[in-house]
């Protein structure tokens, strides 16, 4: 298979002594797929903030662990207030006063409150932080696995562009040769001006042709830089080699089907979301039963500034929800619901990523197939302009001849290279589907 190189590099991250991304600095050996990869999960912003996001997820298992530890607070206050005295009228004598105050109060101390029994709540929530705790560290795996899908798909793309730009330049190498033998045929009277007016055309065509895959490649090198989490107008380097041409005949489907409901990030993304609604049906749940909790609290209270009364209780209270406006009832049923939809999605997903599996192992052997209808078909095109050139050479065929076959030559390398690289593209689409792509960085 051949190897293709861009001219400009990179370096890699890490490596010392070489240049950072985004300089000129050209690198001693170009990068293959697996170094783009690695620079794309750490410098893509995509993979940082699917980071980020278990991190939260993770935060908020600490925090719904947080209700099985006591609840401790320090509290002071300063009020001062006054109030009228409601007495027994036999109580009232003459001279006192029917208000208490003004009055200084001022406190200080500790309270701690302890959750001793809450019919599961805590539990319930804790199973379900640890389920989106999970979720996100597949939701992050799936962004991984999508990354260094766009990474395969920019890499090959650009190998392609700048093949398909090799094809064009050969071309035109051919074309200005074709020009000059017509052009000595003309002027040993063999053939009209005509032929070389043919040629020239087919000179400037060849060179449109030419200028149009340079654009391609750029605009390819650029994908590639975006995907990697690069300036889009960073210099790079790509070893294009494509290796080994698996043929479909050895995978197997069914098989592969199995894998993918085993290994798809996604799915077991949407099992653990389905684990968050069941924790939230017993959640609900436990709205409807009581909850006892352990009360202390310690300090000292007085109506000067430091103040020298202690202040202190125990207790232990029982709540009981009697009626809340139906409020536990419908709460109750919404998170039913919920869960019959996560089981629904569930269902969804596994048929997509079924089709997803099916749909790339189908587009996998229609490449295949075209990169091997394409092999006899350069060959025969080659054939076909070395015999056309050598007729047109003795006077036995004529310009339009050569320069079909000619352009014959062109189209089909031109669609050996795109069937080539895109059999790379559809054999990293189809490890995507299955989910093992980023075990596996080499086709």
């Amino acid at each position: 298979m051949p190897t293709v190189i861009l001219a400009l590099g990179i370096a890699l991250p890490g490596h010392a002594g070489q240049a950072q991304p985004g300089t000129t600095e050209p690198l001693a050996q170009p990068l293959t797929l697996d170094a783009c990869v690695r620079i794309a999960l750490d410098e893509n912003p995509l993979n940082r903030a699917a980071k980020e996001g278990v991190e939260v997820a993770a935060d908020g298992v600490g925090e719904a662990r947080a209700p099985y530890y006591p609840d401790l607070r320090l509290r002071s206050s300063y009020v001062r207030w006054q109030r009228h005295a409601f007495l027994p009228s036999g109580v009232v004598r003459p001279g006192i006063p029917n208000t208490i105050g003004p009055v200084n109060d001022w406190s200080g101390g500790g309270v701690t409150r302890l959750t001793l029994f809450d019919f599961g709540e805590r539990r319930a929530g804790l199973r379900a932080a640890h389920a989106r705790l999970r979720a996100a560290e597949e939701d992050a795996e799936t962004v991984r696995q999508d990354i260094v899908l766009e990474v395969h798909r920019a890499y090959f793309n650009l190998a392609a562009a700048i093949e398909l730009d090799s094809v064009a330049d050969g071309a035109l190498g051919r074309a200005e040769d074709h020009l000059r033998l017509a052009v000595a045929r003309k002027e040993v009277g063999a053939v009209p001006q005509v032929d070389v007016l043919r040629a020239q055309v087919e000179v400037a065509d060849a060179r449109v042709a030419l200028e149009r895959t340079h654009g391609l490649a750029r605009v390819a090198r650029g994908a590639l830089n975006t995907a990697m989490g690069l300036r889009v107008e960073t210099p790079v380097a790509v070893e294009g080699a494509s290796g080994r041409i698996v043929p479909p005949a050895e995978i197997n489907v069914a098989e592969a089907l199995e894998n993918a409901l085993l290994a798809r990030p996604e799915l077991k993304a949407v099992r653990e979301h389905l684990e968050v609604a069941r924790s939230g049906v017993a959640g609900a749940r436990s709205a409807f039963g009581p909850k006892i909790r352990g009360e202390a609290g310690f300090g000292w209270r007085d109506e000067t500034f430091y103040p020298n009364d202690k202040d202190w209780s125990v207790g232990v209270s029982l709540e009981l929800p009697l009626f809340t406006g139906f409020a536990n009832k419908h709460r109750l049923a919404q998170r039913k619901h919920e869960l019959s939809r996560e089981e629904a999605e569930l269902e969804r997903a596994i048929q997509n990523v079924q089709l997803e599996v099916w749909s790339a192992h189908s587009k996998l052997v229609e490449t295949h197939a075209a990169f091997l209808a394409t092999e006899p078909l350069v060959r025969e095109a080659r054939e076909s302009l070395r015999l056309a050139t050598e007729r047109y050479e003795v006077g036995a065929g004529t310009i339009n001849d050569l320069l079909d076959a000619e352009a014959a030559l062109a189209r089909a390398e031109a669609m050996r290279a795109e069937a080539e690289w895109g059999y790379q593209i559809a054999h990293s689409t189809f490890r995507r589907s299955v989910g093992n792509l980023v075990a596996e960085t080499n086709p």
